[in-house]
């Protein structure tokens, strides 16, 4: 006879056992999208992935820019969420101003 004793695994740990009816309907897109057209993911799954490489001066500001907004307006977000915000502001910039652009600017500068 085995001493070993059947523990329930993750799944039955875990699972739903009362239906939740509190819970409201995600928002229209549209609806969540700013004016300029564009936003920020959020906290969500995400489907893809890019990895993108940064100096150490753009990481530490990065990283600053976060316990900015965390310590001065009290948003507690991570890093790739400010990323996501950031593209979202940049892609809606270039969608609404075109050439005049800051992304096309920038990148037009020389030396870059």
């Amino acid at each position: 006879m085995t001493r070993r004793v059947a523990l329930p695994g993750a799944a039955e740990l875990f699972r739903t056992t009362v239906p939740r009816t509190d819970q409201a309907e995600p928002p229209e897109p549209e609806a969540a999208q700013p004016a300029g057209g564009r936003s920020g993911s959020g906290r969500r799954k995400h489907d893809s992935k890019i990895t993108v490489y940064v100096s150490d001066e753009e990481l530490l500001g990065l990283e600053q820019a976060r316990l900015a907004l965390r310590a001065d307006h009290g948003i507690a977000v991570d890093r790739g969420r400010v990323v996501r915000e950031a593209v979202a502001v940049v892609l809606a910039d270039l969608n609404r101003n075109g050439a005049d652009s800051v992304l096309v600017r920038r990148l037009q500068e020389p030396g870059e």
